[in-house]
């Protein structure tokens, strides 16, 4: 795939988005500033969230799911005194404190309060999802039941959390930073941390700051696509450096020729590789290694079975 330079479009663009868009949002302006059709994203943002949202592009669309969720860290700002039923700024308040907290009834929170509170939220733990989320009851995402004002009560999810850093605390607001697995949710932090505080809390604001090895470092901002002189391919992060832990295994001409017609390939067709990746055996499909041709350049993903047969599956030449 080219773009308007005629340069191949192949890879992972990492945006910075902006708040108020959905991710389906951004994937329409890229496609659109970029003039090209395979987007994807690879994992969601809420419209009032900001940061890092990767997109697949081109060929790479079809490695999204090789491309495994990774760690998230966030700096999320917290309201105190209120509550939505959304658990951020753009629900509906079912329990407002904000007057009384501000006449000093009931008092706002402590800094050693939160930080107690806090500790409730660091680990393994069990964690309600918000009633407006993609969590599926009964087949239905929870956010189209809330919609009809129908009974909403996602079952509890076991979600881990790296570390939780409070890093400002006023009368009305804490400020956190997070770094949790996939699944955890900001929202729910927000409304249980509220919760376990006595005032009620939802989240006013939330930045992504990374997404597995996808950082703010990688992300462009979003309107940078509008201006005509937009580099898009040469902000694209190249297919062949997506999976960094497979090993990178340079071909011979023979599996070179294989390798671009997408055939199989075996230990023969292999000139060296920069790791091990015969000596461990592994469940069939599972593993993966990036062929190169004995100039450096990018061929394929492959996946390597049991009997460690190279099978191709996303070639680039």
């Amino acid at each position: 795939m080219t773009g308007p330079q005629g340069r191949a479009l192949d890879g992972v663009l990492v945006i910075d988005k902006p708040t108020g868009l959905t991710s389906h949002d951004v994937v329409a302006r890229v496609r659109r500033a970029a003039r090209i059709r395979r987007v994807g994203h690879l994992g969601t943002l809420d419209p009032m969230a900001t940061g890092v949202l990767p997109l697949v592009v081109g060929k790479a669309t079809r490695l999204a799911s090789l491309l495994s969720p990774g760690r998230k860290t966030y700096d999320g700002l917290i309201r105190l005194g209120v509550a939505t039923d959304t658990y951020d700024m753009t629900g509906a308040v079912t329990d407002d404190r904000r007057e009384g907290m501000a006449a000093g009834d009931p008092p706002p929170p402590s800094e050693d309060a939160v930080a107690r509170a806090a500790e409730a939220f660091s680990g393994t733990f069990l964690q309600c999802p918000p009633p407006y989320s993609a969590k599926r009851i009964k087949g239905v995402r929870a956010y189209r039941l809330a919609r009809r004002n129908r009974p909403v009560a996602p079952d509890p999810v076991e979600v881990t959390v790296h570390a939780l850093d409070i890093l400002a605390v006023t009368p009305t607001q804490v400020r956190c930073r997070v770094t949790c697995d996939p699944g955890f949710y900001m929202r729910a932090l927000a409304h249980d941390l509220g919760a376990a505080l006595g005032c009620g809390a939802c989240l006013e604001a939330l930045r992504r700051e990374r997404n597995g090895t996808f950082d703010l470092d990688n992300a462009i901002p979003l309107e940078q696509l509008d201006r005509p002189d937009a580099d898009v391919a040469g902000r694209l992060i190249p297919i062949g450096d997506l999976l960094p832990e497979a090993p990178r295994l340079t071909l011979t001409p023979h599996g070179v020729t294989r390798a671009r017609h997408g055939n199989d390939l075996t230990a023969a067709d292999v000139v060296s590789s920069d790791r091990a990746w015969t000596d461990t055996p592994l469940p069939e499909g599972k593993a993966l290694a990036r062929l190169y041709d004995a100039d450096g350049r990018f061929l394929a993903i492959a996946r390597s079975d049991a009997a460690r047969i190279l099978h191709p599956t996303i070639v680039v030449v």
